[in-house]
């Protein structure tokens, strides 16, 4: 072919390549999907659907078992509870009481029994059932005839309900004159429980020699402590005070006024200092050793038959005497000359006393001290 005709056809070419551009520009440049559209009808769809199954009345989620209906607790309360089943006997709905020794939590109403064991006291007693020590002493007069130190294994006391008189009544007693005895309001008696008083028709004829508690009740004791004074200058004669007794010097070791403790230990294991016990009941146990509370003179050493057991007494010749009591052994005689702090004795469970223990007593001039105001 000519070099002219080549040249001729190169339009005819150039404009077919244009064209092939050209429908290939076209499919490139198609419009994109129009989404905002699509989901527009998506959802009229949706709806147009769920219209339809309301006038249906479909539940697409109801279960095949059923639907649990939910029970109003309200609309249960009215419902009439099941009669008794026949033939049950009537006996099986009473339930049976529950016996027991032991102190039930909260407030009694009733008095109970305790029997004594070895190493009781009415002061770990009190504690146990939560009344006082008084309470006990006066609920049992005729064991104890107001001796709070003596308890003998095996005898069964009475423990109040509360802190106050266990009172048993008598032909002619009121509630006013019983309350007036005893110090107490007679609200306070009408109204405890355990009494079963009516307040509308109160009729005490019906009490006769039923125990009645008396709240917050309280009465005077008589001291059980006998004075164990022997000494040339306290007049004393030594029969009176005891075999532990002797004639003893006027003169003797001063003390200093000032006491130490006689035993280790300084706190109490019993009865502190009150009207009718003068003394402290200092935790020791027996064997434990007792030693003089201030310089002095002993005045009597041995048996005492008041209630002390192994008793020693020491005269300070500056108006005080010491008292230790329910000893187990005596290391000193009468007559001896003692420093502040020298060994007298060992502690013990003699006499009038259950558990070892030590009795400490302070006197001067005739008058009991609290040991607790006078001891370092």
């Amino acid at each position: 072919m000519s070099r002219k005709a080549k040249t001729q056809e190169a339009p005819e070419v150039e404009t077919l390549k244009a064209e092939t551009q050209k429908v290939e520009t076209v499919k490139v440049s198609r419009p994109p999907l129009d989404w905002g559209t699509v989901l527009s009808w998506g959802v009229t769809g949706l709806m147009v659907a769920g219209l339809v199954l309301v006038l249906l009345k479909v539940n697409l989620f109801k279960s095949e078992t059923g639907v649990t209906e939910t029970i109003d607790p309200v609309q249960t309360l009215s419902v009439p509870l099941p009669s008794l089943a026949s033939g049950l006997p009537v006996d099986d709905l009473i339930r049976i009481a529950n016996i027991d020794t032991t102190v039930p939590d909260g407030v009694r109403q009733f008095a109970v029994k305790y029997t004594v064991v070895p190493g009781d006291s009415l002061f770990t007693i009190a504690k146990i059932y939560g009344v006082t020590a008084e309470s006990i002493l006066w609920a049992n007069y005729d064991l104890l005839n107001d001796d709070p130190t003596f308890l003998k294994e095996g005898w069964v006391l009475t423990i109040p309900p509360t802190n106050g008189i266990y009172y048993k009544w008598k032909e002619g007693d009121t509630i006013e004159k019983i309350a007036t005895k005893y110090y107490a309001d007679p609200e306070d008696i009408i109204t405890w429980p355990g009494n079963h008083l009516d307040i509308a028709n109160l009729n005490t004829e019906n009490l006769i020699d039923v125990n009645v508690m008396i709240p917050g009740g309280y009465r005077d004791v008589v001291s059980w402590i006998t004075p164990v004074d022997f000494a040339p200058r306290s007049g004393a004669t030594q029969s009176i005070a005891g075999p532990g007794g002797c004639i003893t010097p006027e003169t003797g070791p001063i003390g200093s006024g000032f006491f130490q403790w006689p035993v280790v230990n300084n706190y109490l294991s019993g009865f502190g200092f009150t009207s009718y016990h003068l003394g402290i009941d200092l935790a020791a146990g027996e064997g434990s050793a007792v030693v003089a509370a201030d310089s002095g003179t002993v005045v009597y050493a041995g048996w005492n038959d008041s209630g002390y057991g192994n008793l020693v007494a020491i005269d300070h010749n500056n108006g005080d005497k010491t008292i230790y009591a329910h000893l187990s052994q005596l290391y000193v005689k009468c007559g001896d000359n003692v420093n502040s702090g020298s060994m007298i004795a060992l502690s013990g469970n003699t006499g009038k006393s259950t558990g070892g223990h030590l009795h400490f007593e302070i006197r001067r001039n005739g008058q009991y001290l609290n040991p607790f105001q006078v001891l370092p």
